[in-house]
């Protein structure tokens, strides 16, 4: 009996062996393979988290999976389905399978390995290749004496995508940041990427509220789970150059159910960013008309231009090109300071009150940004010029005018020092990036806004016109330390 011959078709031997190493791959091998990788990965993070300032989150480390079903099934998410149900008559699972859409699209896969081995050296060399890097903070104690424990929010003005490059970089080394990044990034294998660097991709401007749901409760989780995140307030990019005004979204999802004497910390530090040359500006100033707008193809054939004409030329070259790049941290604000001098529980405050309070400590932090944002040579000579209104100016009426404004600009508070002003070479250098832009036209040493091109230099002046128009900005904040007096470190170039 047991030594009988069974005959079996070939497809079918094949089907069954091809059945067989497929259960042994995923019932014992992957699991094993799994394992490996994961506790290599817990032991690199473990060991990331002795040199870092704010510790990699177990939030950061759970499953995808897991956070996206603890999405499905909270509370609030549930009561919003059931309320839409009843409201819209739509069958309740297709408003949960909506949910589980919402939430794969918003929650991130963070990956340690990929941050620091791919994405700090991936933004670390791209910042460093283009520009110039300057960083400074108003106050070194006061960044570092911030509870490692606090939930640290980077708030920013956002004048390019280069942005997300520059921050990531320069805050590398004492924390990891989780970002809301838009549709655009949506591309494979981009969107890939963007997730394993903590990255969450967020609709702008959607008005469902089953969404805005969804998304409010990732937020909070985030924050009530000492997540480091970094929030662009004017939720844009500057289309004019100008700093535009707050957006009280996010700031609202992390501060409505907030209760500073319960919860963690919530830290909120200002960061300033400015640029010589903004890679995409002409893209910004014409984006309000569709026709002007770039197709995929022509900005691809503008990449490989860029590519072209840099890829193979030295640094100091390419940095004659775009000049400087600068970042400036503010001073912190936390929430239980700010809550506990205003009485202020904005837990117990419904949206008619609370929205005010939140507009309120929004027009603070963009104060803040204004008094720390870089003060460059490139925004200087557009100032100077857009103040001269057409009329032609020598290099030497330009360096005395810049020096002029720079004394005004620290007199009104501006996070600068007069040892700063740039020196006359690098005034120099930057009205040369002007010419070689055609921004300028230079006529024996009498320079002059091309024509066509003040609506560019206007970009570049904006930037810092709350100084140069006499709008003298309100404190950044309550803390006693002068805003003015920024401590420079790593990456330092002289100007």
């Amino acid at each position: 009996m047991f030594d009988a011959t069974v005959t079996i078709p070939i497809w079918l031997f094949l089907l069954l062996l091809a059945a067989a190493s497929y259960a042994l791959i995923m019932s014992a091998l992957l699991p094993s393979v799994r394992w490996y990788f994961r506790r290599r990965l817990n032991r690199a993070v473990d060991r990331l988290n002795n040199s870092l300032q704010i510790k990699v989150r177990p939030f950061q480390r759970t499953k995808r999976q897991v956070l996206i079903d603890q999405l499905m099934f909270d509370q609030e998410i549930m009561t919003q389905i059931e309320t839409q149900a009843s409201t819209e008559n739509i069958p309740r699972e297709v408003l949960q399978a909506r949910v589980k859409a919402y939430a794969r699209e918003i929650v991130p896969s963070f990956n340690a390995y990929v941050y620091y081995r791919v994405g700090y050296w991936m933004a670390k060399k791209i910042a460093r290749f283009v520009y110039r890097v300057r960083v400074a903070a108003a106050d070194n104690k006061q960044l570092q004496a911030v509870d490692p424990e606090s939930t640290v929010v980077f708030v920013m003005n956002h004048r390019s995508n280069m942005d997300y490059v520059l921050i990531s970089y320069l805050a590398a080394e004492q924390v990891t940041l989780s970002y809301a990044v838009g549709e655009w990034a949506r591309v494979f294998p981009l969107e890939s990427l963007i997730r394993a660097l903590g990255a969450f991709f967020v609709r702008r401007n959607s008005r469902n509220p089953l969404y805005r749901k969804v998304l409010e409760r990732y937020v909070y989780m985030a924050t009530q789970s000492g997540v480091c995140q970094a929030v662009f307030l004017e939720g844009g990019l500057s289309r004019d150059g100008a700093m535009g005004e707050p957006k009280l979204g996010f700031l609202d999802y992390m501060l409505r159910q907030y209760d500073w004497q319960s919860d963690r910390n919530l830290v909120f530090i200002p960061v300033g960013i400015n640029y010589d040359h903004v890679l995409e500006d002409q893209n910004l100033l014409s984006w309000d008309d569709k026709d002007k707008r770039l197709s995929k193809g022509q900005h691809l054939k503008k990449l490989w231009r860029f590519l072209r004409e840099n890829l193979f030329v030295s640094s100091r070259t390419r940095w004659k090109r775009f000049g400087y790049a600068s970042v400036n941290f503010g001073l912190p604000v936390s929430m239980q300071d700010y809550c506990g001098e205003r009485e202020l529980n904005f837990k117990h405050l419904d949206k008619e009150r609370r929205i005010p309070r939140v507009l309120e400590l929004a027009e603070t932090l963009m104060n803040a940004l204004r008094h720390v944002l870089p003060v460059l040579p490139v925004p200087l000579i557009a100032a100077v010029l857009a103040r001269a209104e057409g009329e032609a100016l020598t290099s030497l009426e330009i360096s005395r005018s810049c020096d002029e404004l720079i004394d005004k600009m620290i007199a009104q508070g501006s996070a600068m020092r007069a040892e700063e002003k740039p020196r006359p070479r690098t005034l120099a250098a930057s009205l040369d990036l002007l010419v070689e832009r055609q921004i300028l036209i230079e006529d024996d040493d009498r320079f002059a806004v091309a024509p066509g091109k003040e609506a560019l230099l206007r970009y570049y002046a904006n930037s810092i016109a709350h100084w140069w128009q006499g709008e003298e900005p309100g404190p950044a904040d309550s803390a006693e330390a002068d805003p003015m007096h920024l401590e420079h470190r790593a990456d330092k170039a002289v100007v």
